[in-house]
């Protein structure tokens, strides 16, 4: 009978008809797997395969035609292997986009196939957070419209194998997610982060608010002073509020997921060589999924030197 069938199907070997964890077991949903319970209740059962199927709601061609699978599914195996290698911290979704900017033609779907068949990494869940709000529901936090409206900067801090302290100073610009600068060194204080910023000034222009925490670096009479003068407003989170710099707080996490603690630096030359080499990825080969996994600031190609036609020794 069909309650037969289904049982047997669902105990698939455990007598009880239940998992480990004493739930029912789940559905047999996909096409592969509703073959096998097929040729499993037609073994087990001895009936036929067209009753099996249609009790178990399989297309009778579905069983009877075995999948090929696609010419290029080794290779893209491959391709998704040697990425999920190289970027250990990129989920299946990142992946799809540098395969896409590679050159394949392939849905996020197929991609995430093979990234459960292979048994690759399942991004880490993260912890909520709490935010502040006002009385009217909106957050108290300015949000960038365009680039160079709110730049923000934070310190982050890590060892060299020798044990002694380096520490980084970060500067991202929040709209365009591009970061700016990761000055690295032993030692940083708010003469530092001055010259960091009068660099950045020069090169990019000075934005419209720049956004930090209290720390005692950024506080500073003399860097309130100088902003003051060259009109950038300052924006101070509340003390013990790191939310509120969400944008900076973000990209620390992914600098330290994603090279500070994978790399074991032995001197400080060549952390710098290697946090500004993983700068230059995140700006321009890093999709970034906030921007639709398109890297926030990408080199431009530039098209080949038009040479203008000449007619009679005179230029079009």
């Amino acid at each position: 009978t069909k309650i037969s069938i289904e049982a047997f199907t669902t105990r698939a070997g455990r007598p009880d008809g239940y998992d480990p964890s004493g739930s029912r077991a789940g559905k047999v949903l996909s096409p592969s797997r509703r073959r096998d319970a097929v040729d499993h209740v037609v073994e087990g059962l001895g009936v036929s395969e067209r009753r099996a199927c249609r009790v178990i709601g399989q297309h009778r061609s579905t069983q009877r035609k075995p999948g090929t699978p696609r010419g290029d599914e080794g290779t893209l195996t491959e391709a998704v292997i040697h990425l999920a290698e190289r970027f250990g911290r990129y989920g299946y979704r990142r992946i799809t986009a540098l395969l896409r900017a590679d050159g394949w033609h392939v849905n996020e779907k197929r991609v995430y196939r093979i990234w459960r068949r292979e048994g690759l990494k399942v991004p880490m869940k993260q912890p909520k957070r709490s935010r502040l709000w006002l009385n009217d529901g909106s957050c108290v936090r300015l949000r960038p419209t365009h680039k160079g409206h709110v730049w923000s900067y934070d310190f982050v801090q890590d060892r060299t194998h020798d044990g002694k302290v380096f520490r980084m100073l970060c500067v991202i610009d929040e709209f365009t997610r591009e970061c700016l600068a990761i000055s690295v060194a032993r030692r940083l204080n708010s003469r530092d982060v001055l010259d960091t910023l009068g660099e950045l000034f020069v090169q990019h222009g000075a934005p419209e608010h720049i956004r930090s925490d209290n720390g005692p670096e950024f506080i500073a009479t003399a860097l309130r002073d100088w902003l003051g003068r060259i009109g950038v407003k300052t924006l101070y989170i509340t003390p013990a509020s790191p939310w509120e710099n969400g944008y900076c707080e973000s990209f620390n996490s992914k600098l330290r997921d994603e090279l500070l603690a994978r790399e074991i630096f032995y001197d400080l030359r060549e952390a710098k060589v290697l946090i500004e080499a993983w700068r230059q990825h995140y700006n321009t080969v890093r999709p970034h999924s906030s921007l639709g996994y398109k890297p926030p600031a990408p080199k431009a190609v530039l098209p080949a030197a038009f040479i203008p036609p000449y007619y009679g020794g005179v230029a079009a």
